[in-house]
Order: C-alpha cells, then structure tokens, then sequence
C-alpha cells in the first residue's frame, strides 16, 4: 500500500477496525475510507455497490461483521449467520466488481474443530465438528474464506484471509449480554469493586484455556500482511501462548484492585476446552506480538474506566 492508496476499513468503529485505522493512521496513510452502519448498510448489496462504485477504494480491510460471546451466539443464531453472510459477500463481490487491488478478510479462529489438536495449524480447517455454542458465526466465517479462495481461482483476484484469536482492546464490547469473556470480566470486577460486592461469578469451571490478542498487535499484524503476503491460503494471528480463565480472573482481580470471592456457576458451559492456535506461519513471515497480556489488560482497564465514566455501559 502507498501512502496515497486509498483504503476502506469496514467495521472502523469495532475493536478491529477501529485499531487498523490507528495503525494505518500512524503510518501515514491519510485517504482512509469509512462509513458507519447507519451511513451504510453493509447487509444491502444495493448500498454496497453504490459506495464502491463512488469511492473505488484500492484496498480493503473487511473487519465489520456482527460478533458476540456465547450468549449472544445462542441467543441470536439468525442474525449471527445471515448477517455476517450478507455483509462479507457483499463486500467481496463490490471489492471485485469495482476492481480494488487487493482484499483483507478477518475470520476468526472458531472456524477451527472443537477438538482440534492443539496447538491450532491452519490446515485443520474443515477437518472436524464446530463447537455448537457459536456454529452459526463460525460456518458464516468459513464461507467467507471460501468465498474469498473461490474468486482468488476463479479470477486471479488477490484476496487474504486472517485468523485472529481472541481480542480484547480500545472500543471492545462491555454489554454483559454479548460481550466476549475479558471484556466481560473487567465490567463485572470494576462493578463489583465499586459496589463492595461479597463475590463475582463467572460462567464455567474456570478451566477453559484462552488465547488474548490485544487490538493492536492484530492491527499490526493486518498492515503486515496486506503489505507482505499473498496468497489463499488462511494465515492465524495471536500470540501463541495462552492462559486458564480462572487464572484470566485473578489477575483481572488484582489488576481491578478487587478483594472479594470469585465463584464458578459450573452449570454453565465451558465452550471450546483449549483455543489456541499455532502462529509459526506468520512469525516465519516475520511478525510477532508485542504486548505482553498484563500490560494490555491493564490499558484495555484504563480505557474502559475513562469511557464508562463519560457513558456508562448498559
């Protein structure tokens, strides 16, 4: 990408796409193009195509799309399959049909078997069941890569697909309904601290293991690969080490400053029993994470207590 390059970052306003647009942002790059949902609608392949056709961006970082935790997955499965179907398709064609250089897809690594061996190696796709609690955005994700691979034969096209694991950050979701865990951790803590609650209760047995990316390492990463690889084949992003939730939760605890109990509603599932993928490709490409979790928990803490405080999370 050159300086001048003009670049639409779909999701600006999301934990991913509002961090790509820093990174572009700091280095450099001014003819950035955003638009907000309300301005555009990207469900609407009418709207989609009428912006394209106007702006004819050269590259595209395609990082809206409708996400939520394990409550939300099972609560809205429509939404979360047919939505994100409508708005990566529609981005995807308008990208070819109005001839942009290049396009970058931001999966996720729920695309991967529930039991897949560990650590997570892109070749395991398709290679086994889904975790059922969130199946839906999975598959949608899925056929974005596919779709993504197909116009990549089909027409030489060159179309990337990305697999971050878990983020947290800067403009992340703290609705306890459909946030995902970190996010949702820090609310409860800060909440719990502030009211003198006796305990916080967490969902599970605490022993799932998990995989934390901040915002901008995945930014950085993005940038890199956009600049540096071509190619169908998916590419995962994280930081190649992982931690307990229970072990997540204490050190949000001490990081929050809060003193009480924390007990686990082992009723409730654990989801996915280990999710943390293998990063050997993108390393050997020459990127790796650089923000060690407490720092990025603590930073992603200062965030959420100078927003919380001007407006205050539902």
């Amino acid at each position: 990408m050159e300086l001048q390059s003009k670049i639409y970052v779909a999701g600006h306003r999301g934990l991913a796409g509002s961090a790509i647009v820093r990174r572009l942002e700091k280095a450099g790059h001014e003819n950035i193009v955003t638009r907000t949902s309300k301005e555009l609608d990207l469900r609407d392949k009418t709207a989609v195509y009428r912006f394209f056709a106007e702006q004819q961006p050269e590259y595209v970082f395609l990082a809206a799309a409708r996400v939520g935790g394990i409550v939300a997955n099972h609560t809205y499965p429509v939404d979360f399959l047919g939505d994100n179907l409508k708005i990566q398709t529609n981005v995807i064609e308008a990208a070819y049909e109005f001839g942009a250089k290049k396009l970058m897809f931001l999966g996720s690594t729920c695309i991967y078997p529930k039991l897949a061996p560990q650590p997570l190696k892109e070749e395991y796709l398709l290679t086994g069941a889904l975790e059922p609690t969130n199946e839906p955005y999975a598959i949608a994700k899925i056929a974005g890569i596919k779709l993504c691979e197909a116009y990549n034969r089909q027409f030489g096209t060159d179309y990337v697909s990305v697999m971050p694991t878990n983020l947290y950050g800067p403009n992340d979701n703290f609705d306890l309904q459909s946030s995902h865990v970190l996010p949702a951790l820090l609310r409860k803590f800060h909440e719990a601290k502030e009211s003198s609650k006796p305990s916080v209760e967490i969902w599970g047995t605490g022993t799932p293991r998990r995989e934390f990316l901040h915002a901008d390492d995945l930014a950085d990463a993005c940038v890199f690969l956009m600049n540096n690889y071509s190619g169908s084949e998916i590419v995962n992003i994280g930081v190649g080490d992982d931690i307990a939730i229970k072990d997540l939760a204490e050190l949000i605890g001490r990081i929050v400053g809060y003193e009480g109990e924390i007990v686990y509603d082992t009723t409730k599932p654990d989801g996915t029993p280990r999710k943390l993928v293998d990063t050997t490709k993108i390393n050997e490409l020459g990127w790796s994470a650089s923000i060690p979790l407490e720092d990025g928990v603590r930073s992603a803490y200062a965030w959420f207590k100078e927003q919380y405080a001007v407006n205050p999370v539902n």
